[in-house]
């Protein structure tokens, strides 16, 4: 009988396994995952989890009943030693389990702050995984004094949640705007406006010189001098592919786990999918960290496991929850070269449309999700947007789409 093994039980791993059985595979699977939950979402830890509005059930993908239900080997809190392709073997510590095709969904692993400057000191966190959120949810706590150290969503994120709990927040980028890897400076200064209304010390331009403490963090001091006293920091510096066990098995990496566009590593037995792998994409190569792209990404190669010969055509969106505000982004920036801004019906509801020329390449959308519908359906038809039109916010959008 074949055996399918899948390591990495998160989106793309659980979505994966599921797609194989709704397609009729009647082999072996065994999804194996690191941590000792099964699997489940990731974007509501920084936001409803944390917060205290969502119990952790409810963050599982499916119950746990329902891998046994179909005849899905789940084990968890299991690392994998390393992957022996000769053999067609994983190795688990003194275990050896064939396969006839594996696939990789490891995910990605958070950027850490270098020892040297404290990043090892108690209350220091990352937010990344169910026991990360866990260890640090006591510390938000009314009154106490939090250092949030990068302006992407991560940490966005975080100072949201601490400033609606009552916290001293202040946030720190290195760079001379928020998001600025990823966002126009509309979008950097919408929410800039946004977190200082909510009381957030924001200090942009600014990094880190070390975090200071006895083996706990008690304080900061950041690269202009200023000193600060804290009760505890959050590091959101970014993500890596989790490339360790496909490179210790000589699989190809470029930016993560090389792909082709069927998610067929350089090992022909061996596929990929999600945050740990890159892929051609518009005749280069991208790497996508969205759950959207881990799902549809995971499906595809599930389909091509079977057998099918399925190019996986990447559809990028993108969601962030902060305060009373969804942001919802279709499509990718890269090039842009002028953004045009239109204003929603509502207060605060606005919409960013990025353009290389005249061709749409993105758009990023406040409490707008009309814009946002638009925005997608015209991206992913390869369409444009009038930007008188779009500018015009008396303008109706849906003739677009025509």
């Amino acid at each position: 009988m074949s055996h399918i093994i899948v390591i990495g039980a998160g989106q793309a791993g659980a979505s994966l396994v599921a797609k194989l059985r709704n397609s009729g595979f009647d082999g072996k699977i065994t999804l194996i995952g690191a941590e000792t939950a099964p699997p489940y979402q990731r974007p509501p830890l920084s936001k409803a989890y944390l917060l205290g509005e969502m119990d952790e059930e409810r963050l599982y993908l499916r119950p746990e009943s329902f891998y046994a239900e179909n005849d899905i080997t789940l084990r968890l809190g299991t690392l994998v030693d390393a992957i022996d392709p000769e053999r067609r073997e994983v190795v688990i510590g003194d275990e050896r389990i064939a396969y006839d095709q594996l696939a990789l969904t490891t995910g990605s692993v958070p950027r850490l702050l270098p020892d040297a400057i404290g990043g090892r000191l108690q209350g220091v966190h990352v937010v990344r995984t169910l026991a990360d959120v866990n260890r640090m949810a006591p510390e938000f706590t009314q009154g106490r004094r939090v250092l949030i150290i990068g302006g992407g969503y991560i940490g966005l994120e975080a100072a949201a949640v601490a400033a609606k709990k009552g916290l001293h927040v202040t946030l720190v980028e290195m760079a001379d705007r928020l998001l600025q890897r990823v966002a126009a400076p509309e979008t950097s200064s919408y929410f800039r406006a946004l977190h200082t209304a909510h009381g957030v010390d924001i200090r942009e331009g600014i990094g880190l010189e070390r975090l200071t403490g006895d083996g706990r963090i008690s304080g900061a001091v950041l690269s202009d001098g200023t000193k600060l006293d804290l009760d505890f920091a959050v590091v959101g510096v970014g993500i890596a592919p989790n490339t360790d066990l496909a490179q210790a098995a000589g699989l190809r990496i470029d930016n993560g786990i090389w792909t082709d566009a069927q998610g067929r590593t350089s090992d022909p037995a061996i596929w990929a999918a999600g945050d740990c792998t890159s892929f051609p994409y518009r005749g280069g190569r991208i790497r996508l960290e969205s759950v959207p792209n881990a799902i549809d990404q995971a499906e595809v190669v599930a389909c091509n496991m079977m057998g099918e010969a399925v190019d996986y055509v990447a559809k990028p969106w993108f969601w962030s929850d902060q305060y009373d505000v969804k942001l919802q982004i279709a499509g990718l920036n890269l090039g842009y070269d002028n953004v045009v801004t239109r204003r929603g019906e509502h207060d605060g509801s606005t919409s960013f449309w990025y353009y290389r020329g005249d061709q749409l390449l993105a758009v990023d959308a406040m409490n707008d999700p009309r814009a946002y519908m638009v925005g997608k359906r015209l991206i992913e038809a390869g369409k444009t947007a009038d930007k008188a039109t779009v500018a015009d916010p008396s303008a109706d959008l849906k003739p677009l789409l025509r």
